[in-house]
């Protein structure tokens, strides 16, 4: 696969920002949690550069090869505390939204959880619409 274009080369103005705002939305989450919903949103997306590169984050941080594997069934694995499976359904939700509007359960979920500033997502848009591949090296690197 070949990158349709770089969005950090063709518009650095508008992804610089981008970048330091999903890394401050990330600095109040757990770390692990926030990879699993990013793998989460990829697999619905089959975006297989961000399944690369957020199952190896993933198991940087800590995760378990096990919690990673069931996520495809998060709601019939027992592994998944209340606040994992708000930001998942969350984030089922959100990603499947051309299959109807049924979010509203699941922002009952996630409020009850999590604070208004911690409810934010977007990267797997740009790399699934731009073929985007990046080695989790490399993203570390550039972070």
């Amino acid at each position: 696969m070949t990158a349709k274009l770089d969005p950090f080369a063709a518009a650095p103005g508008v992804m610089k920002p981008w970048f330091a705002a999903s890394t401050a939305i990330a600095a109040s989450l757990e770390p692990t949690l926030i990879e699993l919903v990013k793998i989460r949103a990829s697999q619905i997306n089959r975006c297989a550069n961000c399944l690369n590169m957020h199952t190896a984050e993933a198991r940087a941080k800590g995760e378990s090869d096990q919690r990673i594997y069931l996520l495809p069934a998060w709601r019939d694995a027992p592994c998944y505390t209340p606040r994992e499976r708000a930001a998942l359904a969350w984030t089922d939700a959100l990603t499947r939204l051309s299959e109807g509007h049924t979010h509203g359960e699941a922002y009952a979920a996630l409020a009850a959880e999590f604070s208004e500033e911690d409810i934010i997502t977007g990267w797997n848009r740009l790399a699934v619409g731009f073929d985007l591949w990046i080695e989790p090296a490399a993203a570390k690197a550039a972070a």
